[in-house]
């Protein structure tokens, strides 16, 4: 991958659920769906969990020190109460970027569908971003994935989203059901983003927009910083046709049928490939 004449590195942190991007000096760290406060929902069910930020914070210091970042990038659902913020999530969300800035002087968030009234919580050092994602270089397009990516986003080469926690589902000769979290690959269908790209501008504009959206696009699906959350089966019925299971694809962007999902390349956090999702669809 190259942009205006430096070559853009990009890869993930094995094991860890974690992406790696370096251009130049720039080294960005990505991370995704920490949901601070989860513990908070088991409570509210009967089941106390004592909080488990720690755990949290030990696996990303961890990956901070394999890679050394100067920039942290979190894709979002940093907090995970949606529409109110939680009295654990007021103690732990504080304590959490205070941890991080002491080991990564820059960190941004690129807001997830879990993160409103997230600013209260952050130190002015931590920049929020709007919901349609970033753009690195004109090359790299960042979003959560509960919202359309904007325009600019969208016409980069690789985009890297997250809000879908992707796991892999299994069932063993004594039909006990495995469940593995996984990176997911993607290619993008050209045709189907210059369509939106023109239709999201209105009109205006819109080969300025599309333009270079003609050469290959690829999509990475990150999962999950938080090990503790469930996800979406990837491999179960449906998900050739851009659906999961019983329920669609979450978020827009995937359910606009600009992604073939079918044929995306599925890899553990160890970085096994396990193959395309429509092979896996005969393990379930």
């Amino acid at each position: 991958m190259g942009a205006e004449g430096s070559k853009i590195w990009l890869k993930p942190i094995f094991p860890y659920p974690a992406l790696f991007l370096r251009k130049d000096s720039e080294r960005i760290l990505i991370v995704a769906d920490l949901h601070i406060g989860w513990e908070v929902t088991l409570a509210e069910q009967g089941i106390h969990v004592p909080s488990q930020l720690a755990k949290l914070l030990q696996r990303l210091k961890e990956t901070i020190s394999k890679c050394k970042p100067n920039r942290l990038i979190l894709l979002g659902d940093v907090k995970h109460t949606v529409g109110k913020v939680e009295l654990a999530e007021w103690r732990d969300v504080p304590e959490f970027f205070e941890e991080v800035l002491s080991l990564v002087p820059r960190i941004d968030v690129v807001p997830g569908n879990h993160d409103g009234d997230l600013e209260p919580l952050t130190p002015s050092a931590v920049r929020i971003h709007q919901p349609m994602g970033i753009c690195l270089w004109g090359e790299v397009g960042l979003f959560h994935g509960h919202a359309w990516p904007g325009l600019d986003v969208l016409a980069c080469q690789t985009l890297i989203m997250a809000h879908l926690h992707p796991v892999v589902a299994f069932r063993d000769q004594f039909n006990y059901r495995i469940v593995k979290p996984v990176w997911v690959k993607a290619s993008c269908k050209p045709e189907s983003i210059r369509t939106i790209l023109s239709r999201r501008s209105h009109g205006k504009d819109s080969m300025a927009n599309s333009d270079g959206v003609e050469r290959e696009q690829k999509v990475i699906i990150m999962p999950p910083l938080n090990e503790f959350l469930g996800g979406q089966p990837i491999n179960e019925d449906g998900s050739r046709r851009g659906r999961l299971g019983k329920g669609e694809l979450l978020g827009p962007f995937l359910r606009s049928g600009c992604v073939d999902i079918g044929d995306a390349e599925v890899y553990l956090l160890d970085g096994t490939y396990l193959g395309s999702v429509a092979q896996l669809k005969a393990f379930v």
